[in-house]
């Protein structure tokens, strides 16, 4: 192999990284495959022959909305509280303007964020008594303190990871017991209850909240490690010898919580999906009092079934199980185990098992409408059956630590997984240039726990150790930090956090995702170089929404690699919003507006379309996730039809309403036949002749309208046909497209309709790119079409665009009362070739400037014909003002328009060329 190429190995199953423990009076053992995690017991009173039992605290929990300071004592009066069930948040944020793609709205929105207060009684079954017994909470957010019967059992920082506190010498075996929860999940600043909980910003709503689930843990006082950050206390990796057996290298901690020298068997068994033992062994261990010690050994698999991804995601059953001197078992794990490889090279990309195997996929938060993080398992199943539909092989967990429950499911499945921890962006407060060392000692903390949490999952391909910390001087200092235009260097914490997790799993590759390296910003703006702190590459770039054109991705990701060769690179987030309820005509002729309300749904697809193609060209990217598999919930934005939420999702917020890029996923990464019509929320149409786009990875296609054939396209390239400038009827129209064949069964229907004033008329609303309504000067409704038959000049609008921390400002225009229509503009050297047949036509064209705006002359032409010569428009002393100029012309077909320059650029608002005889 060449040298100079860097190669970074997953082991099997997730079962990564050995952790380097001190070994306390254990013996060392020679262990079998062990990859755990704790089996699920029935929430009935376990009894002590019972090795480990669970007890879901689910029901019956108290909750207050807001701070209780003396909420903590056992006797405090909670019967006015709310009744809830735990997974539970009191947040709810995030809503569409239409109602389409989800139940929130504005009333009903709560953003509310800092303390709330949980109280639960529960009688512990009598039983438990000289047992150990933890609390084991999933996640609880940001910070949560634990009261037990009035005793402080501990606090957690870090809303994302599972945590467990010993409840040994407080819980009432046989009695009534009182858990009291206090958790904050204020957003960080300078000086505050959570200034240093990662993540200090983000563009998603940190929820509150106890919103994954919460039980007691039982087990003899020799126990597997129930004080390892949340792990199960046992971890495994695996290699694939030449031979193409498996070695499994595994390392146990085991838990001695009583006053005397325990001996103790430690069993292992990996159990097939038939039932058959294909491993076991058994190892004596002594352990001290009072100790924790370690173990480690390694077990040999002959003829291993391996997990291969989405194709054969085998998963065996590992078995670990504490038993006493008399063979009595004192606890037990399980979980399901996969044996796999994986490798990430730079020029062949992603290999599992030793073969090229492409990750495909999205990035994937952890909220819905209604509600937000409290999400049950069925839920999350939910969500991967959906991407799996869609054809995904890859998930990307941004951003922050994930649940059990979609590891889980990934392993399953077949679904490679990116993890990551929240260090998102910013990493100081307050203008300081360096991070607090209670910050730094979280971001560590956090990633422990992920590593421990997730190690033995073999869905798990990499460690995230960041996500665009490389902004730079391009951020306002509120987001970045520092004074004076200095900002702080990422790069300490960040050679601190890959070597921590490579001490803690050497067998996985570490990343990061970076935003800004070689894009262009203003002068004076300085960018680190992050990417080198990290095993792996990941590229967030957003060309064709925030900078650049769509076509400009596939020469970036180029520039990177040459840049470096060795390390391998994947795209880690690309795409753009998509509006539900906001639709185009021509997704080039207009700009989109990646902060205001120009998000159509059909520009969307537009950016993923172009994107794929690039990065289908480039097998040298080991993966590619695209941004976002679902809308949801951010504070910072107000955008396309929808409020705090971030719409790039290629399902709404509702994870049921798909959208048209979706389906564009499907066609090309899911092989079962498919057809789908684009453009169906558009349903009512502004122009008579529409190119209808349909994705379709059938053979052949054939589309119909009201009956009429319109012809078939065969093997359409990247599964996108296009019949061009199809003319609707007036009024009603039904389309069709199917397979022809025996595929004439895989079709798709869609109803669109032309309005009888438009099926002669064109209403362009010039440089917009989104269709909408408008009123003529009676007052009357009319439906306005996006820009569109345009060749060369540039969109434009008198408004002022939103931006992060800047709302937008609408121009006031006088003269019309199509005000949007007014403001936006096309300008330059331009010409309109406008679909026209014989006839007389009455042409208006509609001019609006401002003060701050202020025209020059220019020339407009009719089929080469001036109508206005050396023209400009009105110049208003302030605001805005509107005027109209109307020319009767005979059309013997096409109409063209000319707009040329002169002491200025043309410009035109709105086009209305409107047949009168």
């Amino acid at each position: 192999m060449n040298e100079r190429l860097t190669r970074h190995r997953a082991q099997i199953d997730g079962c990564g990284l050995m952790p380097r423990w001190r070994a306390t009076a254990l013996l060392a053992v020679s262990l079998a495959a062990l990859c755990t995690v704790p089996a699920r017991a029935a929430p009935q009173a376990p009894g002590v022959a019972e090795p480990r039992a669970e007890i879901a605290l689910e029901q019956g929990w108290r909750f207050f909305d807001g701070d209780a300071p003396d909420a903590a004592a056992v006797a405090f009066p909670d019967a006015s509280w709310a009744t809830v069930s735990v997974p539970h948040t009191w947040n709810r944020v995030g809503y569409y303007r239409t109602g389409a793609g989800g139940t929130n709205r504005a009333e009903s929105v709560a953003k509310r964020q800092g303390i709330g207060w949980y109280r639960l009684h529960f009688t512990a079954p009598a039983d438990l008594a000289g047992r150990s017994n933890w609390l084991e909470f999933d996640a609880a957010s940001r910070t949560a303190q634990v009261w037990l019967n009035g005793r402080l059992l501990g606090e957690h920082r870090g809303g994302f990871s599972r945590f467990r506190l010993d409840a040994s010498a407080a819980l009432r075996p046989g009695q009534d017991n009182v858990l009291v929860v206090r958790v904050d999940n204020t957003q960080p600043a300078a000086g505050n209850s959570t200034a240093d909980v990662l993540p200090l910003v983000g563009d998603f709503f940190v929820h509150g909240g106890l919103y994954r689930p919460v039980r007691l843990v039982s087990t003899a006082p020799v126990h597997f490690d129930l004080a390892d950050s949340g792990g199960p206390g046992v971890y495994a990796t695996t290699a694939i010898g030449a031979d193409g057996a498996a070695t499994v290298a595994v390392r146990a901690r085991l838990a001695n919580a009583t006053r005397a020298k325990a001996a103790a068997t430690l069993h292992l068994a990996l159990v097939d999906r038939a039932g058959a033992i294909a491993a076991s062994a058994d190892v004596p261990a002594t352990l001290m009092a009072g100790t924790t010690g370690e173990a480690s050994a390694s077990l040999r698999v002959v003829a291993p079934h391996l997990w291969q991804g989405t194709s054969d995601p085998y998963l065996y059953r590992l078995v670990a199980e504490l038993r006493d001197a008399a063979g009595r078992p004192l606890d037990r794990i399980e979980q399901a185990y996969g044996l796999r490889t994986m490798l990430v090279d730079p020029d062949r990309g992603f290999l599992l098992n030793g073969q090229p195997y492409r990750l495909h996929g999205v990035g994937y938060h952890q909220d819905r409408d209604g509600k937000g993080w409290a999400l049950s398992r069925a839920d999350i199943e939910e969500d991967v059956a959906t991407l799996r539909e869609m054809g995904a092989n890859s998930i990307r967990l941004t951003h922050y630590q994930h649940g059990q429950a979609i590891h889980e499911i990934a392993d399953r499945v077949g679904l490679v997984v990116w993890d990551e921890i929240p260090l998102v962006s910013s990493w100081t407060l307050g203008g300081k240039m360096e991070p607090d060392p209670a910050l730094v000692a979280n971001a560590r903390q956090q990633l422990i726990e992920l590593i421990h949490q997730n190690f033995n999952h073999a869905s798990v391909g990499m460690w995230g150790i960041a996500n665009e910390v490389d902004f730079g001087n391009s951020l306002p200092i509120f987001l970045t930090g520092g004074k004076d235009g200095a900002v702080p260097d990422p790069m300490p914490l960040l050679h601190q956090l890959n070597a921590l997790a490579k001490q803690q799993d050497p067998s996985r590759p570490t990343a990061l995702a970076t935003c800004c390296e070689g894009n262009l910003f203003a002068p004076g703006v300085s960018i680190p170089i992050t990417a080198t702190a990290a095993d792996l590459g990941g590229a967030n770039r957003y060309f064709g929404w925030y900078f650049g054109k769509p076509g400009d991705l596939g020469g970036a990701l180029d520039r990177i690699h040459a840049a470096r060769p060795s390390q391998p690179l994947a795209v880690t987030e690309y795409g753009a919003g998509g509006a539900l309820s906001i639709h185009t005509d021509d997704v080039t002729a207009g700009r989109p507006d990646s902060r205001g309300r120009a998000q159509p749904e059909e520009y969307e697809s537009y950016i993923h379309e172009t994107a794929l193609a690039q990065l289908e060209a480039r097998p040298w990217l080991y993966a590619t996730w695209l941004w976002n598999a679902f809308d949801f919930a951010t504070t910072i934005r107000n955008e396309g039809d929808a409020q705090d939420i971030n719409t790039k999702g290629l399902v709404a917020y509702d994870h049921h309403t798909r959208k048209d890029a979706w389906y564009f996923y499907k066609a090309n990464w899911n092989p079962a036949p498919m057809v789908y019509i684009t453009g169906k929320r558009y349903d009512t149409r502004a122009y008579r002749l529409n190119d209808i786009k349909v994705y379709s990875n059938l053979p052949e296609t054939e589309l119909l309208l009201n009956g009429r054939s319109l012809g078939v396209r065969r093997d359409c390239p990247q599964k996108v046909c296009v019949w061009p400038a199809v003319a609707l009827d007036a009024g009603a129209n039904a389309l069709v497209a199917r397979g022809t064949g025996t595929m004439a069964a895989t079709q798709d229907t869609a109803s669109l309709a032309l309005p009888a004033q438009n099926a002669d008329r064109l209403l362009i609303d010039a440089g917009a790119l989104v269709a909408g309504a408008g009123q003529d000067a009676s007052g009357a409704p009319r439906l306005l079409g996006s820009d569109k038959w345009v060749e060369g000049g540039t969109a434009a609008s008198l408004d002022a665009p939103a931006d992060y921390g800047r709302p937008a400002r609408a121009t006031p225009i006088a003269g019309s009362a199509e005000r949007d229509a007014m403001a936006s503009y096309r300008e330059g050297t331009f010409t309109y070739r406008l679909p026209a047949r014989p006839g007389t036509y009455k042409l208006t064209l509609w001019f609006a400037s401002a003060a701050t705006t202020r025209p020059g002359t220019f020339t407009v032409k009719v089929d080469g014909k001036p109508v206005l010569q050396d023209f400009q428009p009105a110049i208003p002393a302030s605001d805005g003002q509107a005027e109209a100029h109307s020319f009767t012309i005979k059309a013997r077909g096409d109409v063209t328009l000319d707009f040329a320059a002169g002491t200025g650029p043309a410009r035109v608002s709105l086009i209305d060329l409107a047949r009168t005889r």
